[in-house]
């Protein structure tokens, strides 16, 4: 039997994003428009779905509360907080997700990767502290397309690599959901009990044809042992 492989977002999926990209795009926009952000403002954005890059959104954010911000100023900012000097950015404020071995009981039935919007330096610096140890391959990254979520390139890529091995997406995002549809891939989704929009995010999978819903990713060894037929 062929090895399945299971493809991973990174931020919401496999680490705990909200002090750290959550925040940054909050303190950005707040930054530029001197108006209170909150998150599920942000979250109101994700559920819309188109905004998986967060500089776009930041500026998106703060276009909609009255205030006009070049890209590359959004940019430079955002990136100041969340990277800082390399001992104060909001990066290490990230936590990983996944429980002590479950990646690796995983690894032994399943390839794993990642296809994430993040640049890859920011999922490089992220894997190095938080785990160096676990061999993802294949791994696609923003830098790796011209075209981010949802548009399928990113997962149509991995297809190409792997050609006629079955593969599962794990996502957090309306956007994750599309890409995963778009590429004809089949989509596990990921919506945690503290989801401030939990309710709206499970009725997009649903629209989406999620194969499943979790709490988060320590449910997906249950769920894979008793899988139906790969879609």
């Amino acid at each position: 039997m062929t090895r399945e492989l299971i493809m991973f977002d990174m931020d919401g999926v496999l680490v705990e994003v909200t002090g750290s990209y959550r925040e940054t795009i909050r303190q950005t926009v707040e930054h530029f428009t001197g108006k209170p952000v909150t998150y599920d403002m942000i979250q109101a954005y994700k559920n819309a779905g188109g905004w998986n890059n967060d500089w776009a959104l930041s500026q998106k954010m703060a276009a909609d509360l009255g205030v006009e911000v070049g890209y590359h100023a959004v940019i430079d900012h955002f990136q100041e907080l969340f990277l800082g000097n390399g001992d104060d950015g909001l990066i290490l404020r990230e936590k990983w997700i996944a429980k002590p071995g479950l990646l690796e009981r995983l690894g032994r039935d399943f390839d794993l990767g990642i296809f994430t919007g993040r640049p890859r330096h920011e999922l490089s610096l992220s894997l190095s502290r938080l785990a160096s140890e676990l061999p993802f391959d294949p791994v696609v990254t923003a830098d790796d397309v011209q075209h981010g979520k949802p548009h399928p390139e990113g997962l149509l890529r991995v297809a190409e690599l792997r050609t006629g091995q079955p593969m599962w997406y794990v996502g957090d995002t309306v956007d994750d959901a599309r890409c995963a549809r778009g590429a004809g891939v089949a989509f596990i989704g990921v919506a945690s009990q503290s989801h401030g929009r939990r309710t709206e995010l499970l009725a997009l999978f649903r629209q989406e044809q999620a194969a499943a819903v979790l709490e988060d990713i320590n449910q997906l060894e249950a769920f894979l042992a008793n899988r139906p037929a790969h879609p």
